[in-house]
Parts: C-alpha cells; structure tokens; sequence
C-alpha cells in the first residue's frame, strides 16, 4: 500500500490484461494462418474429390470425401478459392467496424461483464464448430458460406469485445493500456511461428488447421478465467470505485453550479428564473456525449487510425509479395516470406508496443507524436519499390534483401510503438468518468484504420 492506493501485487492485473489482449486477437491470428486450409477444401479435384495436401505442397492420402459433381458445377465452384481471400477481408472489415462503433454507444447500457464474457464465450463456441468441421465432410459452397459467417461472427463478437476491454483499462493509470497492445503483438508472433513449425514439419493441413483451431479455443478459456479473477484485486477495485466516486462529484459539483447559475439569474430577472424552472433554459445534467468525449481526443483517435492504415494498407498484400534476391535455390526462398514478413513483422510490433510499458515519449501533449504518425507514410512507397513481383509500372530501387529487412524492422517496430502510445494516451485525456467511452472511441478508430487500410491495399497494390 502507498497511501490509500493499493499495489498491483506481483503485477496480476497487468498480466491479465495481457492475457486479454492475446485472447482478442490469437483466435483470429490463427484463423487467418489455416487460410490454405480453408481454399484446399474449396477446390475441387478432376477425381471429383475435396483434394488434401500438406503445407509443403505434396499430395496427401487423406480424402474427407467422395463428392459426385457435375462438370458444370465444378466449373460454377471453381471461382470459390480465387474470391476467399477478398470474401473473407470483407466479412471481417465490415462487422468489426460496425459492432466497435456500436459498442462505443452501447457500453453506457450494456454492463461490461456481459459484453466480454458473451463474447469470449461466442468466439470459443465459433471455434469450437470450425474445430469439429475439420472432421466433417462437406460440399464446397456449404462449406464457403459457412466459414463467411463465421467470420461475421467472430469479428463481431471480436470488435465488442476489443473497445469493452480498451474501455476497461481507460480506468486504470495509462500503463496498463500497454498489456492489451503488447498482448495482442504477441498473438501475431505465435501465429507466424506455428505458420513455421507448419511448414517445417509438413504437417497436413487438416492436422494443423485443427491445432490451430483448438489453441484459440484454450487460449479463450484462459481469457475468460482470467477476466473472472479480475473483480477480486484490490487493484482493480480500487480503480473501478475511483471512477464511479469521481464520477458522483463532478455531477453534484454541476448540480450546485446550476443552482447558484439560476439564483444569479433571479436577481437579475425574476421571469428568466420562470422559465429556467420550467425546464427551458435549465443546464443539461451532467453528463459526457460521445462527440465532446471524441474533440479532447481527436488528435489521438485520427493518429491511431493513420497508423493502421498505414500498416494495413502494405502488410500483407504488398510485404508478402516481395521476394528475396539472395539466396537462391535454397531454403531462404521457401522461409523468406513466413520469417521476413510474417515472423519478423509480429515480432518487431510487439517489441514496439511491450516498450510503451516502460517508456512513453514523446509525451500526450507533444505534437512530435503526429508528426511521427504523419511520417510513417513513407513506408508504402519504399515497400512498392522493393522487389515486388508482378510489377508493371514501377520499378525496383530497393532490390537487395537488406533493404526490405531494414524497412520491415523500423515499419513493424513503429506500428507498434505509436499505435500503443495513442491507445495509452487517449483516455488519459478525459476525465475519469469518461475514459471507458474514450477507451471504445479509441478502439473504433483503431478499427477505421484497419478498415481504411485494407480498402487501400487493392490500389496500392494495383499501381505497382
């Protein structure tokens, strides 16, 4: 104990808001990684059969089924790989963009146990189905229309479940903003290193996607026991009551600046004192719309939002198109993309972001911040000047392998640091009643951002 305030003791509360922050995005992390699993089960083989391989490309003997199709159908279906990934974009980017608008409104209705909990038991239930249908056989488009919508749903749940959680560490001192960011950096390193040890083992793809599927399945149990724990902390509690005692005095603080507002007026008019009685002219109760909470916090909100799309807008569509000019014919060109890209992005971004926890400059206040957003722009034309291949309208300036590993190091390090900082500093900027709805803001314009950059991907990509 320092004063009245208790400690985190042995940093439980930090650790579960780590926790957390893996738990919202490790499910949709590995659900990404089977991508090859889900466009092998699409195809359909001239056997009439769902084909299998292993992640190294070599056949499987392992069949789901015998599928009797037509040839005009097959034709119809063939379509179904080519479109999974801009289907699955789509899917994803909507819902999470709406349900973490939505939650930034309905979080002052909805208690915050039943918006994280629901969500973390809807995701684990959504996992738990795509687990079991490894196992099941089925037709492709049943199939297609199956894992879209299971894709709504988990960004949906997912969105809700990222602004609650941000929302929740608005409550506490600014550093605990950190755990979630440095969580959810570790969720992409584990993916792309499983994406790895795949590889290496030639696993099956079934066998690894069901892997896949099962860890996020664990990893969100985890998550929700870790929440359950969390109301036990004197910590936790301690700020939880701040927030609500703050919150009592700035409304009795307003109540008494009405009354002494309404007695001025009455010396001066006795009518105007009329009317303000009536209702008409009386001060609103106090309370904190989304929009005055939004303008004390623009400047963090759009940053954050800049960084994403920044970010997004090369990572992956024009990083994992770059291939190496070094070592060729060996295994540097099989790992180049899951070790330069993926690995080394995931890595990179989470060192940046587990950083906010024991540094913070520039400082809230500093304009350096934005301007260090601003600048990040000039990653996406050095990226579209490396050695992109299926390039026809620019050329490559940045051939050698050493120039791409340097732009991704400072790339992934800087998404990570800034898009920490901002998340940290947002709700620090609003008084304490408000910091929950900052938390939600701030994490809709992280998702804008992803949004944003996903859209921008297709004419960057495109103008190469």
């Amino acid at each position: 104990m320092t004063g009245n305030t208790p400690q985190d003791r042995y940093k439980t509360v930090w650790l579960i808001f780590f926790i957390l922050g893996l738990g919202t995005l490790l499910p949709w992390n590995f659900f990404m990684t089977a991508t090859t699993y889900f466009t092998n089960r699409l195809n359909i083989s001239s056997s009439d059969s769902y084909a299998n391989v292993s992640v190294t490309g070599k056949e499987d003997s392992y069949n789901y089924t015998n599928v009797n199709v037509t040839e005009k159908k097959e034709v119809s279906l063939s379509n179904l790989p080519s479109i999974f990934n801009n289907v699955m974009t789509l899917c994803a980017m909507l819902p999470l963009l709406i349900f973490t608008c939505l939650n930034s409104f309905i979080h002052q209705r909805i208690p915050q146990q039943i918006r994280i909990i629901s969500s973390l038991a809807a995701i684990f239930l959504v996992f738990m189905v795509t687990a079991i249908l490894v196992k099941v056989p089925m037709e492709p488009l049943p199939f297609f229309i199956i894992t879209m919508v299971k894709i709504v749903l988990i960004n949906s749940f997912g969105a809700i479940l990222q602004g609650s959680i941000f929302g929740l560490a608005g409550l506490l001192p600014a550093s605990y903003t950190a755990p979630i960011m440095s969580g959810q950096g570790l969720a992409g390193t584990f993916a792309a290193a499983a994406m790895i040890c795949t590889i290496a083992s030639g696993s099956r793809l079934e066998e690894s996607a069901f892997g896949y599927f099962i860890t996020a399945c664990v990893v969100i149990l985890i998550a929700i026991g870790s929440y359950i724990m969390l109301p036990r902390l004197d910590f936790f509690c301690f700020y939880s009551m701040k927030n609500k005692r703050e919150y009592a005095t700035s409304v009795t603080q307003a109540e008494m600046e009405t009354k002494v507002d309404l007695i001025k007026k009455d010396m001066v008019n006795g009518v105007e004192r009329n009317h303000s009685v009536n209702g008409d002219s009386l001060p609103a109760r106090h309370t904190s719309s989304v929009l005055g909470i939004f303008k004390k916090i623009w400047v963090m909100a759009v940053s954050v939002c800049l960084v994403f799309t920044v970010t997004i807008g090369v990572f992956p569509t024009i990083t994992v198109a770059v291939r190496p000019t070094i070592g060729q014919n060996t295994l540097w060109v099989d790992y180049f993309s899951p070790v330069a890209c993926f690995l080394m992005f995931n890595i990179f971004d989470w060192a940046g972001r587990s950083l906010t926890a024991v540094c913070v400059w520039p400082g809230k206040e500093s304009r350096l911040l934005p301007f260090l957003v601003i600048i990040r722009v000039i990653f996406i034309p050095l990226f579209m000047l490396c050695n992109v291949v299926d390039r026809q309208n620019l050329p490559v300036i940045f051939a050698h392998d050493a120039w791409y590993l340097t732009f991704m190091l400072l790339f992934s390090f800087s998404n990570g640091y800034l898009a920490s900082l901002c998340m940290c500093f947002g709700p620090k900027k609003v008084l304490s009643h408000e910091a929950e709805t900052a938390g939600a803001i701030m994490a809709f314009f992280l998702s804008l951002g992803l949004a944003l950059g996903a859209i921008l991907s297709f004419p960057l990509k495109y103008a190469i």
